[in-house]
């Protein structure tokens, strides 16, 4: 059977789209982007001309709902200008000018067959590679008939058809407005939603799905987006576990401290994932520090994620346990980013771990703590779902993956988290705070590791200044 040939794709201008696409948009065809306003269709549709002008290729902005000033103000504000681009403004008003560099239609008063005469002409004129015209809503309200609105789109993609040009067409979506009859969905060759929603706290929630492409196996599904000044519209395709690296040659990754290791059978897996549960002050950040510390004097590089704590508190208390980090992070071989959760979406924070993993070949990741995490979404449930993506491709990738969970209270037993996030890990280690006679003493406990044998005795956690040891636990206070 003769091998099928890969038919020519051309890049959208924005990365984690075409990772979605498979590569771009299949070449000379016609496309759609439907979506509310201000969902970042015109920022997209720049991003897409401006790769075509990269390419030395011709490109044409057709436009009936926003000027020329207004597009070149939408690209000021992301550091671009519009070099390259031609634009063919359709307005109510002013005059044909030949003379100028941009094009001035009128479309008041004008038929519908008079506005597509002209933008035929200039299409012929100039000979676009791609083209992007903005926007459907106003062609529906200048032919008032849905009929004639969907033969006026079957006759404009036959024209661009002949002409090999890749067209985007952008559809803005209003709340109310009938579409019965249309169905113009099907005239193109592929079409994308944006979707953006406001929560109850926090800022706008941007997604983007890939609905339809004709011949290609989408990443199918909603994917998260922002936009970003001075980058425009950013994606952040769903982590696909598949696309981790298989980890053939399990090797024990230790600590540091030999008592903990043994509790361990030795030391963690790589590419297994612990849950670090515990109550507030029961050492859980300092375990994470503890793997961290021993990773990066072994040479190899570590990212840690922090959602509660602050970078300087973070060194701040490591070093007060002895373990001298700063080095490393100016090094680069310590990755460390705090967030601020409710700005960052679930599939923006995958798309940072697994671009830490495949970038920096980090060996050990810490998300300190999931429960802040994931108590500032407003679904957790779905974010606990693309957090097992990530994990599997983490596990694929060879990378120890530790999860701090926090439980409710000082001295509570419940996690502070309202769904189930138990399944998640291979390894539990439990960290609690024990009252006796007259001191608190910390106690740790291996509760569960799927891969091989573990100790399963209480022993007792000691964080002193400059040290972390565990010694086995006396019932009986000290005699002092």
């Amino acid at each position: 059977m003769p091998k099928q040939k890969k038919s020519a794709v051309v890049s959208t201008g924005i990365t984690g789209l075409d990772e979605i696409l498979r590569g771009g948009l299949p070449a000379s065809n016609l496309y759609m982007i439907q979506g509310a306003p201000g969902s970042g269709k015109t920022t997209a549709a720049l991003q897409f001309l401006r790769a075509g002008v990269e390419a030395g290729e011709s490109c044409i902005y057709v436009t009936l709902s926003q000027t020329a000033a207004e597009l070149e103000a939408i690209a000021a504000s992301h550091g671009w200008t519009l070099d390259g681009i031609r634009v063919e403004e359709l307005t109510t008003s002013g005059s044909i000018n030949e003379a100028d560099e941009q094009s001035i239609f009128l479309t008041s008063d004008l038929r519908l067959d008079e506005t597509r005469k002209a933008i035929e002409a200039a299409i012929d004129k100039h000979k676009p590679r791609r083209l992007v015209y903005d926007s459907l809503l106003e062609i529906r309200l200048i032919t008032g008939d849905s009929p004639r609105f969907r033969r006026e789109l079957i006759a404009f993609k036959a024209f661009l058809a002949k002409r090999n040009v890749v067209a985007l067409l952008l559809d803005t979506q209003t709340p109310g407005f009938d579409r019965n009859g249309e169905e113009v969905e099907g005239l193109a060759h592929g079409v994308i939603r944006f979707d953006k929603a406001l929560e109850e706290y926090g800022g706008v929630r941007r997604r983007i799905e890939v609905s339809k492409l004709r011949g290609v196996p989408v990443a199918d599904g909603y994917h998260d987006m922002a936009i970003r000044q001075g980058e425009g519209v950013v994606v952040f395709p769903r982590i696909m576990p598949s696309t981790g690296l298989e980890n053939t040659k399990p090797q024990l990754i230790k600590s540091g401290v030999a008592a903990l290791d043994d509790m361990f059978g030795g030391g963690q897996e790589a590419g297994t994932t612990t849950l670090v549960i515990g109550q507030s002050g029961t050492g859980k950040s300092t375990m994470s520090s503890l793997y961290a510390t021993a990773a990066l004097e072994r040479g190899e590089s570590v990212a840690l994620f922090l959602f509660e704590e602050r970078l300087e508190t973070f060194f701040r208390r490591s070093e007060g346990l002895g373990m001298e980090l700063r080095q490393f992070h100016k090094d680069g071989k310590l990755i460390l980013r705090d967030f601020n959760p409710n700005e960052i979406s679930p599939g923006e924070f995958g798309r940072i771990v697994q671009d830490a993993v495949t970038e920096n070949k980090v060996r050990v990741v810490v998300i300190d703590s999931l429960t802040g995490y994931l108590n500032s979404l407003p679904h957790r449930e779905k974010a606990v779902r693309d957090i097992q993506s990530l994990l599997k491709f983490l596990a694929r990738s060879g990378v120890l993956t530790m999860l701090i969970v926090a439980q409710h209270g000082l001295l509570g037993q419940n996690v502070g988290i309202d769904v189930d996030v138990s399944f998640l890990g291979d390894t539990v280690l439990l960290l609690r705070i024990i009252e006796h006679e007259v001191r608190l003493r910390r106690s740790i406990t291996v509760v569960k590791k799927r891969h091989g044998p573990h100790d399963l005795n209480v022993q007792e956690l000691l964080i002193e200044s400059g040290s972390v040891s565990v010694v086995a636990y006396n019932p009986l206070p000290d005699p002092k």
